[in-house]
């Protein structure tokens, strides 16, 4: 890791990639953020709309910013979890001088101004400046098994990469699905994730569903089961990550 000073100059800051890596490796060791926070709470708006042209690097970001701030959140207060609705809505942290929720992470700018109970297929009419400027361009379904909101259903958490970003994300969906999906032959139906519902838009609609749980060999080809949905587990999990 980088060695953070107390009053860095320009040129010895890290990049805005580098520190929501820092931020997200220093919620998961135990080691101080607040130097990191600072750092990404005065960011130039500019310098970071630089560093994240790149829809990778935008990608990766965000995904890194978004569970490193929840891990952060739940050791801070865990009992305001308790109030999902708050938890995920209050904007409990700044980005570049930009006060932002949960939720306008993940549904304004990782989903592309997605209203949140939207199932994916409406988009909020009136976003904000900040989330115009740095919303991604292109829904990435894969996202919700790279998401970890601490509930004990949310996928693992890992560091995300912007030059390994496409192999990474395809191994998270891969080991989600595969250990959260079960098919039964004999009633042909199958069981998935709730998130499946919430957002049957990201993935396209139940066509691309079955497509999808084709391509990771979880149902038959052209088997066209009955899909069935877990229940949510939102019993708390600190730190849970991939192996």
């Amino acid at each position: 890791m980088l060695n953070l000073k107390a009053t860095p100059s320009v040129d010895s800051i890290p990049s805005p990639v580098v520190l929501a890596e820092q931020l997200l490796y220093g919620t998961r060791t135990g080691k101080p953020v607040a130097e990191t926070e600072k750092m990404l709470q005065e960011l130039d708006p500019v310098l970071l709309e630089k560093a994240l042209q790149d829809p990778d690097s935008s990608l990766a970001f965000w995904l890194n910013i978004y569970n490193g701030f929840t891990q952060m959140a739940l050791q801070r207060n865990p009992a305001l979890y308790q109030q999902r609705g708050k938890f995920f809505r209050s904007k409990q942290f700044i980005v570049a001088g930009q006060p932002v929720s949960l939720d306008r992470i993940e549904h304004g700018i990782i989903r592309s101004s997605a209203i949140k109970w939207g199932l994916g297929y409406l988009r909020n009419p009136f976003p904000g400046k900040f989330e115009k400027r740095f919303r991604l361009r292109q829904r990435d379904f894969r996202i919700h098994f790279a998401l970890n909101c601490g509930a004990k259903s949310c996928p693992p958490i890992a560091y995300y990469k912007a030059d390994q970003l496409d192999r990474q994300l395809e191994i998270a969906t891969r080991n989600y699905l595969k250990s959260e999906v079960t098919y039964d032959s004999l009633t042909n139906r199958v069981m998935l994730p709730v998130l499946f519902s919430w957002f049957r838009g990201d993935f396209g609609g139940k066509k691309k569903i079955y497509k999808l749980l084709e391509k990771y060999q979880l149902i038959p080809n052209r088997s066209r089961p009955t899909i069935r949905y877990l229940p949510y587990n939102w019993e708390i999990s600190i730190n849970a990550e991939t192996e």
